[in-house]
């Protein structure tokens, strides 16, 4: 008996991957928890029946989603991580000897608890001392905090069940408050390519250009989300991603990765056409 997981990418467009096993399945307070292993992507984890990370390609999401904004300001030193419960943004993270304080804010502590235990290689450096894990609601965590954070990363289910409060405007609100005046957000900022999507996208990027100055998007390829075609939202109150990238500072560092580097950031934010015509009424991209 063949055993295989399907995702749902648009009503007539599915994706599979053919299970090998099937080592953990749970309803938390919030949502289906399955951790899956399969011969092609390893170890990976589903919420709610949609892909949330796999051990092959993990390391393309978490590069992009932390090296780009530490490579524009080498003085980050206070981060929040809302979601991740996976780890991998929070392992990327502590590669920063600058980095002093990560709190993450993670809803629901039954993903941290499967994670440590299933995918240890992204969740090894929950442990480090840095990090503060709050297990509660990040839409009402970034409430209580004001010019606080260097960064804030949010990284998000899809805009629906737990991870709808954290595409609104209220929410992109709270975190400007909660960062300081160098501050930067970055989101993950779903796919441009299906339409259920690409209206999201399109929501979260209005929103959050009524609050920052400085705003530009961001892509990667990530062969188990839809399409492939991932995009990341990068505002800042300072900081534009590309003029303002220190370019010598992080190559010297001397962090090795498999996905990010330097002259790939600048080119990443080098965007379709088809993803500028998408949001061009909304002002520079």
């Amino acid at each position: 008996m063949e055993l295989w997981y399907t995702e749902e990418h648009s009503p007539d467009v599915k994706f599979s991957i053919r299970v090998d096993e099937h080592l953990f399945s749970a309803k938390s307070n919030f949502q289906r928890i399955d951790i899956m292993r399969s011969n092609e992507f390893g170890v990976f984890l589903t919420l709610d029946s949609l892909m949330m990370v796999t051990e092959k390609d993990e390391f393309i999401y978490h590069d992009m989603i932390v090296h780009v904004p530490m490579a524009v300001n080498p003085d980050i030193k206070k981060v929040l991580v809302i979601g991740g419960g996976d780890g991998g943004t929070v392992r990327e993270l502590t590669r920063y000897e600058s980095v002093l304080e990560i709190d993450l804010v993670e809803i629901d502590d039954m993903v941290v608890s499967a994670c440590r235990r299933f995918l240890p290689l992204m969740a090894e450096k929950l442990s480090d001392p840095r990090v503060n894990i709050f297990y509660e609601d990040g839409l009402r965590f970034v409430r209580k905090k004001e010019g606080y954070y260097d960064l804030i990363i949010v990284d998000s289910t899809d805009p629906f069940g737990p991870g709808e409060g954290l595409f609104t405007k209220e929410f992109y609100g709270n975190c400007y408050k909660a960062l300081n005046d160098c501050g930067i957000l970055v989101n993950q900022h779903e796919s441009p390519y299906y339409k259920v999507y690409a209206e999201s996208l399109k929501r979260a990027n209005e929103r959050i250009r009524q609050f920052f100055p400085f705003v530009k998007l961001y892509q990667a390829h990530i062969p188990t989300y839809p399409s492939g075609h991932w995009l990341f939202g990068f505002a800042s109150k300072k900081f534009d991603p590309v003029n303002d990238i220190k370019e010598d500072y992080w190559n010297n560092l001397g962090i090795e990765t498999k996905y990010y580097n330097t002259q790939l950031h600048k080119g990443s934010f080098a965007l379709p056409n088809y993803v500028k015509k998408l949001i061009e009424k909304q002002g520079k991209i």
